[in-house]
């Protein structure tokens, strides 16, 4: 039991290296964007490019994690994730960053549901929100560490932070390589449900409503967030450090939430409600953005928006996981492809419309993801009805 533990961190430890690298060059988009002399719309096109990477890889890796196991996908992705970095700290041309995210995406397709699948392995129905929380946590401490050192880094270079990044997935890949070990399938303790194919999870009533509800949130996340850090530099004149700042504080605020609260507020609420609550949440605050002047009400609505997003993604996967039974990989790439159709179609109209307008990404944003909000009452409810008219 001790010994799953102990690979159980290790492999949320992977995760938690590849958004460090991640969230190393947030800080360093909008002189990227200069130094480049790119447009919205390219930078837009740029994080596309990624979760295009990552819809193409998902389902095909989701099916192999199930099939040859975690450990394999878990090592492969971190190695083409630190090659993806150093290619983009090296490229000097368009094509060259597009490639590189195109990597960058395939890398996280193939890291991400086998680590969450992972974990799901090793825990029971009952200790998985705590599990996800500390998954979801992986990810936001790297967030949080990632944008401070970042700025820091930055000032040796603007390609700088994404050498560090790819030396950090190199480790990460030593590391998991050495000492990560498969889960044995004895000692996996979930429900046994019958595999199905993908397209019998897509028409099963419990995967279908969620996700469409992560198709069209995932878009309205990713209008706001692909590109807040060149939104608030230009409509409110923050530094790179004053977004290191505030996404590290972001961040803080999300970590001690999912590692000390998730459990608890899911325990209150359920996934579902936590899900739906955060939609009407962030929508609201994100409408308070576009229609301040205040640099104070700008940052306390930035900290509220990012805490959502942060409670919304270990709700979903929880919610995921615990429906999963013994086809987590499958289970989680899906998870991970529909979250990528919004991610694609996210920043490129962010970037499309920043061109057009710097306020338009708020208004979009907050409108879709105050309709989702809507949306998932009305695909919950009429989901429960059909598992009611099955049942009987």
């Amino acid at each position: 039991m001790k010994n799953n533990k102990s690979m159980m961190y290790l492999a949320i430890s992977n995760l938690f290296l590849v958004f460090l690298g991640v969230g190393l060059v947030v800080p360093v988009l909008p002189q990227l964007k200069e130094e480049m002399n790119f447009s919205g719309t390219t930078m837009g096109m740029m994080i596309s490019i990624f979760a295009i990477a990552q819809l193409i890889a998902s389902p095909i890796a989701g099916i192999l994690s199930d099939k040859f196991g975690r450990k394999r996908l878990i090592v492969l992705g971190m190695l083409i994730f630190s090659i993806s970095e150093l290619l983009f700290g090296l490229a000097q041309s368009t094509n060259a960053f597009f490639f590189s995210r195109a990597l960058g995406g395939i890398a996280a397709a193939l890291v991400m549901p086998s680590v969450t699948a992972f974990v799901a392995d090793m825990t029971t129905i009952d200790k998985r929100p705590r599990a996800m929380g500390l998954v979801s946590a992986a990810i936001s401490g790297g967030f949080i560490i990632g944008p401070g050192v970042g700025g820091f880094i930055a000032h040796f270079g603007t390609r700088v932070p994404f050498f560090v990044a790819s030396g950090l997935a190199l480790f990460g890949f030593f590391l998991s390589l050495i000492v990560l070990k498969e889960p044995k399938k004895h000692e996996i303790n979930q429900m046994d449900f019958p595999k199905e194919s993908i397209l019998g999870i897509l028409k099963n009533p419990v995967f279908s409503s969620l996700f469409i509800i992560i198709l069209v949130s995932s878009f309205g996340l990713q209008a706001f967030e692909s590109i807040y850090s060149i939104m608030a530099t230009i409509n409110f004149g923050f530094t790179t450090n004053d977004i290191a700042l505030v996404i590290t504080v972001s961040g803080s605020l999300a970590l001690i939430c999912q590692v000390f609260l998730f459990d608890w507020i899911v325990s209150k609420l359920g996934e579902m409600r936590l899900i739906q609550l955060t939609f009407f949440v962030s929508a609201t605050f994100i409408a308070v953005i576009a229609f301040t002047t205040s640099h104070l009400v700008v940052v306390l609505s930035t900290f509220v928006v990012f805490l959502s997003f942060d409670l919304f993604r270990p709700a979903v996967t929880t919610y995921l996981s615990k429906n999963g039974g013994n086809q987590q990989g499958a289970i989680n790439g899906l998870n991970s492809t529909f979250t990528s159709f919004g991610n694609i179609l996210g920043p490129l109209a962010a970037g499309s419309l920043f061109d057009l307008n710097h306020f338009y990404p708020y208004y979009v944003s907050a409108m879709i993801l105050l309709g989702t909000g809507f949306l998932s009452l009305f695909l919950t409810n009429m989901t429960s009805k059909k598992l009611l008219l099955k049942k009987s």
